[in-house]
């Protein structure tokens, strides 16, 4: 990819934060975070707050500030939401769990050696090592349940980090056993301000000011968004314009078809964001969730939303709680 002055690589990995000083917004989680690694000292973290917000970021560099140049060979990330999401794919791919890896048993059983043999082993110059589970509400409730004595047990050796963007779907097993650390959404003059200091140090002067309010407005507090935002407006050279996207035209369509009582179509629309669109049940619901907000947004349907939540938090059928979801949507948008 081209940039102004040559190849360079894309601008929310140039601009990624590489130590605390660098995120913006979070004062007091950051300053609780570089505390524990001035002190080298850390409990269990429960990492909340919505995506782009600087969550993994700061795990970067609370690694970084604790291990040095051995921040990687003491960290452990695991993305949770892919894991649960491709199953034995996931691990069959990862070349860190080759070894550990058995055809013959569940994924759960699986994931469960896997973390259990990670947690125990001998951090590199430190007293502690970290394992970071990235989209830890995608986890279900049986592997939370083991996760709770695995903590105890490797307590010496191993650090556990949820990073979630729905602290409720963590159990309180899990919860009570780590220092929560709350990342808030961003307001959009702090994003506004941040994309200007790209524009500058990119020495790019080809977007307004009111052009990087709408920007920023529409990323809506994610800061990865809003830099992907400005790099494409900024390449293409096209004015910044936001139209609604096929998913979310296919989330309206879904609520207008269940209003309207015409459930062979609702299901129709709602199958193929799951199966053509490759939505997966938590981003359906997301899509849903935002159609509802622009609309009336009665309570029925936003507890309609919430108990199908709670559904794939416990790791239910994605087509099935989807059904069950647009039973429920066809009395609530009436």
């Amino acid at each position: 990819m081209r940039s102004f002055g040559g190849w360079s690589v894309l601008w929310i990995e140039k601009y990624r934060p590489a130590t605390f000083c660098g995120i913006i917004g979070q004062d007091r989680a950051v300053a609780l975070l570089q505390s524990a690694a001035e002190r080298q000292s850390l409990p269990h973290l429960l990492l909340t707050g919505p995506a782009g917000s600087g969550r993994m970021c700061a795990v970067r560099c609370l690694a970084a500030g604790l291990y040095g140049e051995h921040a990687d060979e003491n960290t452990t990330v695991i993305a949770t939401g892919d894991l649960f999401a491709e199953g034995r794919a996931y691990l069959e791919a990862d070349e860190r769990f080759a070894h550990l890896y058995h055809k013959d048993e569940s994924v759960l059983s699986n994931v469960k050696r896997i973390v259990r043999t990670y947690a125990a082993i001998r951090p590199l110059d430190a007293e502690f090592k970290l394992m970071v589970f990235s989209e830890a509400d995608a986890m279900p409730a049986e592997m939370q349940q083991a996760l709770r004595r695995t903590m105890e047990r490797y307590s010496r050796t191993c650090r556990f980090i949820f990073v979630t963007a729905r602290q409720s779907a963590i159990l309180p097993a899990i919860a009570s056993r780590c220092l929560p650390v709350v990342f808030r959404p961003l307001s959009t003059e702090a994003v506004t301000a941040l994309l200007s200091g790209i524009l500058a140090a990119e020495g790019a002067c080809t977007v307004s000011e009111d052009d990087l309010g709408m920007i920023a407005a529409a990323a809506r507090g994610d800061v990865r968004r809003a830099v992907m935002l400005l790099e494409i407006v900024v390449r293409t050279g096209a004015p910044p314009l936001f139209e609604e996207t096929g998913s979310e035209r296919g989330a309206r369509a879904v609520l207008d078809a269940a209003g309207a009582g015409d459930m062979t179509e609702a299901q129709r629309v709602a199958e193929s964001l799951l199966i053509d669109d490759g939505l997966s049940g938590r981003e359906l619901l997301l899509e849903l969730r935002k159609a509802a907000r622009r609309g009336a947004n009665d309570p029925a349907l936003a507890i309609a939303l919430a108990e199908t939540d709670v559904g794939l938090a416990g790791g239910a059928s994605e087509f099935v709680q989807v059904g069950a979801l647009l039973a429920r949507l066809s009395e609530a948008c009436r």
